[in-house]
């Protein structure tokens, strides 16, 4: 997977880009191209990113020209009809005719080029410009008249992308049409606002209205974390970036045990049943954290002797018969190994009348592998791991020592390069549901923000049971957790206050999240979805035991893709409304008020006609 990200900057004079395949006569290309970011630079320093509207999706193939109408607004419009219509847009090649023409309506776009390949900009209360725009570089031609005509000296418009990913580049493109009025955020070197909050906070939390696409959002911002900004679709990670991610959802049966660690079911070498200890979600998620935290901390000599013993241990598990290869202890005792795994190395010692069956520690083998020091009898094992006297163990680990390192010796020195420091995103969903006291245990002091890594390390309560009890639990630096709450769940009001200091909570108003509309792909039905919406809102704020908690957020408009608005309404929302308000006086009084602001009833034949099928 190619993550590389190119810079495009286009001045009066010249259009140059950090990737040398750009070539301005084969503007054609940007059909493999993905914006992620643009912005305009005046010569002083000054950057001007594009204004968006609630509902506008963030750095589509639009956002370069979007901002030059915004920044040259009053130049375009004061342009006379004859200039507009000649205003060159874009050439695609040398022996193309150059595409021309900002139009005033969409009707007159038509009449010159019928396609809809085409973007739409809103401004002064319902005038517009519709000029011809498909792929990225389809308006690099556009953008520079802009700052031969209207730019000043040193005037720029810089362009960020990448390659699409396989995914990407068979998919339709879909023509975005949208306006603006608030300002964007700062770009931070992440697609997402939000992401660069995470990396500041550590812990973050997501509060707000149901439908507010609050785990959506958490899914998207730890895939632009992990992806370090180059796309936000989780889809597109490869696998072994998904194991940088890890999704858990709180309930009221969740508990330490299935969080941290406990005691779980498993099935004895005799095939009884017994218990054994077992990490767990978060728990195994911050062992893959830590392990790259102090992997990228060695220097290459350290690494390459990791490898080594790792690679020794795995071939030598690998080329082993099971069961059959015989091994003998310093005292003539012969023992077969029958399986192996990260924990245990289970063997049969068929002449031990006390008992045929062992489990050795996988662990501890691998200790004495990377030991700076070479073993020559049993006891120098004892000694090595502080034990006053051998255990049984102890003769079948120096057998199984010895064996794989009379193999090592054989094998060509590993070579390595320094380990990457990766992020790793813990997403909670629901994070209000569960007990939190009971799940997260000694993990409060862990957990929070000011003690990651050695400084906020705490003995677990299993820890008696660990192969090395001595051993402690912290987060490392490079963990990162995002929670979701709704807040109208009833169990918001038992969330823990010393939790609550641990992380950083940020509203979502359902009024802030309309982007997600955009996925309709219809400019009327996202248009008339945000008016249903906003109008709904409106009267259940005025409902006075209600508040913005409770408003109605964009997910549940984004079923309109297979149903139409008056289904939505019957299936969906009448019967939330209805939970809502149950108990009240004028409960009917109060359900007619918010059918007739939502427009129940009203759908007409177009709005159905609209509607995609699914």
């Amino acid at each position: 997977m190619n993550q590389e990200k190119y810079e495009l900057v286009i001045t009066a004079e010249q259009v140059v880009s950090t990737d040398g395949r750009f070539n301005m006569d084969d503007l054609g290309a940007g059909n493999n191209y993905k914006t992620l970011d643009a912005y305009f630079k005046r010569a002083d320093g000054q950057v001007i990113r594009r204004s968006y509207n609630k509902s506008e999706k963030r750095n589509t193939n639009q956002t370069m020209p979007r901002i030059a109408c915004q920044v040259f607004e009053n130049s375009i419009a004061g342009l006379s009809v004859e200039e507009k219509e000649n205003f060159p847009i874009c050439k695609y090649t040398p022996k193309d005719d150059v595409i021309r023409g900002i139009f005033t309506s969409v009707s007159e776009f038509k009449k010159q080029r019928n396609t809809i390949e085409f973007l739409i900009y809103r401004y002064d209360n319902g005038r517009q410009f519709v000029l011809y725009c498909w792929n990225i570089f389809s308006t690099i031609v556009f953008v520079q008249e802009c700052l031969r005509r209207f730019g000043a000296a040193g005037d720029q418009f810089v362009l960020v992308y990448r390659e699409k990913e396989k995914k990407e580049a068979d998919e339709l493109e879909q023509q975005e049409s949208c306006a603006g009025e608030k300002p964007a955020q700062t770009f931070k070197g992440y697609l997402n606002p939000y992401s660069a909050t995470i990396i500041a906070s550590k812990n973050v939390i997501f509060r707000g209205a149901p439908g507010t696409g609050k785990s959506y959002l958490a899914r998207e911002i730890a895939t632009d974390i992990i992806s370090n900004g180059y796309f936000d679709d989780y889809t597109l990670l490869s696998e072994e970036q998904k194991k940088q991610i890890e999704f858990v959802q709180f309930h009221p049966s969740f508990d330490y045990s299935d969080f941290v660690e406990g005691l779980r079911p498993c099935i004895n070498e005799d095939g009884s049943m017994g218990f054994c200890l077992q990490d767990g979600v978060f728990k195994r998620f911050v062992a893959r954290a830590r392990k790259n935290y102090e992997d990228a901390q060695k220097p290459q000599e350290a690494i390459e002797k990791d490898l080594s013993v790792q690679e020794a241990m795995a071939d030598f598990f690998a080329e082993l018969d099971w069961g059959k290869d015989a091994f003998e202890t310093v005292r003539g005792n012969t023992f077969y190994i029958m399986s192996a795994d990260d924990r245990h190395i289970n063997i049969s010692v068929p002449g031990n009348d006390a008992i045929d069956r062992l489990s050795l520690n996988t662990f501890a083998v691998r200790r004495l592998l990377e030991a700076e020091k070479t073993f020559d009898k049993v006891r120098d094992i004892t000694d090595f791991f502080g034990k006053k006297n051998p255990t049984q163990g102890h003769s079948y680990e120096f057998a199984i020592y010895k064996a794989i390192m009379d193999r090592r010796k054989k094998q060509p020195q590993v070579k390595a390069q320094q380990q990457e420091l990766k992020k790793y995103v813990f997403i909670i969903d629901e994070i209000n549901r569960g007990e939190i006291s009971k799940i997260f245990g000694e993990l409060f002091f862990a957990i929070d923000p000011g003690y990651r890594g050695r400084a906020g390390e705490v003995s677990t309560q299993y820890a008696n049971l660990h192969e090395n009890p001595e051993d402690k639990f912290f987060i490392p630096e490079n963990v990162y957790v995002i929670g979701t709450m709704n807040d109208i769940d009833r169990s918001v009001d038992s969330f823990d206050f010393a939790m609550r200091r641990r992380f950083r909570f940020i509203e979502l108003k359902a009024d802030e999240q309309l982007e997600a509309l955009s996925s309709l792909q219809n400019e009327d039905l996202i248009d008339e979805a945000g008016r249903r919406m906003a109008a709904l809102n409106r009267e259940i704020a005025q409902v006075d035991d209600l508040n913005e908690n409770y408003q109605i957020g964009a997910a549940y408009f984004l079923k309109l893709k297979s149903l139409d608005f008056d289904q939505l309404w019957t299936d969906y929302l009448q019967p939330l409304l209805q939970e809502y308000i149950q108990g009240m006086y004028d409960e009917a009084g109060i359900m007619k008020k918010f059918a007739d602001a939502y427009g129940y009833g009203k759908a007409s034949k177009e709005d159905a006609d609209e509607v995609p099928q699914d």
